[in-house]
């Protein structure tokens, strides 16, 4: 009987052993630069171990069901680098930013055929970011600036005045569900890319475009005047009726935006710091009771727990475009939201005790200590993105540009629309037929192919 005592014993202890293992979280210090780094590089090397371990891990950059957020994740990575000088994931960036370049326009031909406006746009923030922080160049491979500049070149060609007056489509061709619609992601991006690329080439021509995409936002419900921005708006109703769905990312690209416009502009035109603060202001929502108000939550599906993989993303870019963008407008504007930053960020951490390692992160960072016992990669970013925002002020320098240190080489012309003039031509009777005789073709194509496949079963 002495053994099956021990034995008890043992399965005791070792149960006991997991069970605090599992709910130890991440403990940081808001004001402390080290704890700061510590916890951030705890994070990102499980965030890489969920990227290591992708059934697709053989593509470089390309994410299990999805491309664009293999883009976002390295967004966060460069930020994560130049915050905290840890290099050890620089190699996985640069292979994976390179291999899934395009033409030099992140449009590659594997799956151009299904990618939208906003999946090309935050590859296109990626490669500006890694501009303005000076990320590391290959010999031999196009600059980061000129590759952010070859998104833009790909994608102000595809703003159409042909309906509502401008903008841009959510997807790109006509045989996708979306195509129908202009959303507040995909204008909004444009946007910032444009803003961000005026601030570092200081070249007027994406200063214009970024006007002129903020201008059109604001005659359609994607920026109402009382700063509620709108998901979607449909083509069928001329961009007059609105899906009100609120994202934390879709205000993010817009604050973003008109905070690089306001330093490009050097503070001489009101309306971009008064769209910073206007939406900022309305961006209070997503702070809701839940959370004492100082803490972010995705309020459109985190308290019915129905975010997707893409939805649990959002909250990294609304926090760490903030961060950066608090070091290029007035102190006082950025202030109230980067102090909730802090206590979202505690509050993230406290998430992250899930895994067999317990060092995986919930997405629902109001329950506090309670881990909501999700993990992923997706969440992993969530928590980073917040963490970077706070580590900005310990930085405090950056983003660069070509005046004040940056490094990156532009090009006007980079990706594949060289010999083309910015801006876009019109919509012919011609574009429209040939468009119709090219979605007839996919569907029989696609008809043939499932005709066969069930054939050969």
């Amino acid at each position: 009987m002495r053994p099956v005592t021990l034995s008890r014993w043992l399965l005791t202890t070792v149960l006991a052993c997991l069970f605090v293992q599992n709910v130890v979280a991440i403990v940081i210090n808001p004001e402390d630069e080290t704890s700061l780094k510590n916890a951030a590089k705890t994070v990102a090397t499980t965030m890489m171990k969920f990227y290591d371990d992708r059934d697709s891990k053989d593509i470089p950059g390309k994410m299990d069901g999805t491309w664009w957020e293999g883009g976002s994740m390295f967004m966060t990575l460069i930020q994560y680098w130049y915050l905290t000088g840890d290099s050890q994931f620089n190699a996985a960036i640069q292979e994976g930013m390179y291999w899934q370049k395009g033409e030099n326009d992140f449009f590659p031909s594997n799956y151009s055929q299904y990618l939208g406006n906003d999946d090309q746009v935050f590859w296109g923030l990626a490669a500006i970011t890694a501009g303005e922080l000076n990320f590391p160049e290959k010999d031999g491979e196009p600059s980061w600036v000129s590759l952010a500049e070859g998104v833009f070149n790909g994608q102000v060609p595809r703003w159409d005045m042909n309906t509502c007056g401008g903008g841009l489509r959510w997807q790109i061709w006509p045989y996708q569900n979306g195509y129908g619609l202009k959303n507040a992601i995909s204008n909004g991006g444009l946007f910032q890319l444009s803003a961000r690329l005026a601030l570092y080439t200081k070249n007027a021509t994406y200063a214009e475009w970024a006007e002129r995409i903020w201008d059109w936002s604001a005659t359609t419900p994607m920026l109402r005047k009382n700063w509620v921005i709108a998901d979607t708006t449909s083509v069928a109703a001329d961009c007059k009726d609105h899906g009100d769905h609120q994202w934390t990312y879709n205000y993010a690209t817009y604050i973003a935006g008109a905070g690089y416009m306001h330093n490009y502009t050097n503070g001489t035109q009101s309306k971009w710091l008064e769209g910073v603060s206007g939406l900022i202001g309305a961006s209070e929502q997503f702070f809701p009771e839940s959370g004492g108000k100082q803490i972010i939550s995705d309020i459109t599906c985190e308290p019915i727990n129905k975010c997707d993989r893409n939805q649990k993303t959002f909250k990294a870019y609304f926090t760490s475009w903030l961060g950066f963008m608090s070091l290029i407008v007035p102190s006082n504007v950025t202030a109230d939201v980067m102090g909730r930053f802090k206590t979202s960020a505690v509050a993230a951490c406290q998430q992250c005790s899930g895994g067999n390692a317990g060092t995986d992160c919930g997405v629902r960072w109001t329950k506090k200590t309670e881990w909501d016992g999700s993990s992923g990669l997706e969440q992993q970013m969530s928590v980073l993105g917040v963490l970077n925002a706070i580590m900005v002020p310990f930085k405090g320098q950056g983003p660069y540009n070509a005046d004040n240190g940056g490094t990156s080489k532009s090009d006007p012309h980079g990706g594949t629309n060289t010999k083309d003039t910015l801006g876009p031509g019109p919509i012919t009777t011609g574009d429209r037929v040939g468009a119709g005789v090219l979605t007839a073709i996919f569907v029989i194509i696609w008809v043939g192919a499932i005709f066969f496949m069930l054939r050969g079963h």
